[in-house]
């Protein structure tokens, strides 16, 4: 099945922190879904092929996972997105901060809520699934 033009796979990379001065290419995440005209995550889209929208997380030193971009509804308050990497258990899920409101695009920051902290990454790619 062919996916919509919309889809993208975009790359984050850890950004600069106390911890990592120079940010990391070694810590990051591959995302694919659906972006609107603003850059934006399609949630309608999204909804049509959410078994599509996969996440990868890459932690030097720690085993990869692959899961999912699932939205949790609750209204436009509580509404957000997360990686979801076990659908059997709720603990291991990772939640971005605002995610539905960030444009993806080269050089923005979004950031992710891991098990024991907050990480900013900087998106280095956007580009069609093929």
């Amino acid at each position: 099945m062919t996916l919509p033009s919309a889809f993208k796979r975009i790359e984050l990379h850890l950004a600069r922190s106390k911890e990592f001065p120079v940010g990391s290419a070694r810590h990051g995440y591959r995302l694919v879904a659906p972006l609107d005209e603003d850059g934006r995550i399609d949630l309608a889209l999204w909804k049509t092929h959410r078994e599509r929208c996969r996440v990868h997380r890459f932690w030097q030193g720690e085993p990869d996972e692959t899961g999912y971009l699932v939205h949790k509804a609750g209204g436009s308050e509580r509404a957000r997105w997360v990686f979801d990497y076990d659908k059997t258990r709720v603990d291991d899920d990772e939640s971005g901060y605002r995610l539905g409101a960030h444009v993806f695009a080269v050089g923005e920051y979004v950031t992710i809520r891991g098990e024991d902290n907050d990480y900013t990454f900087k998106v280095v790619s956007v580009e069609p699934v093929r």
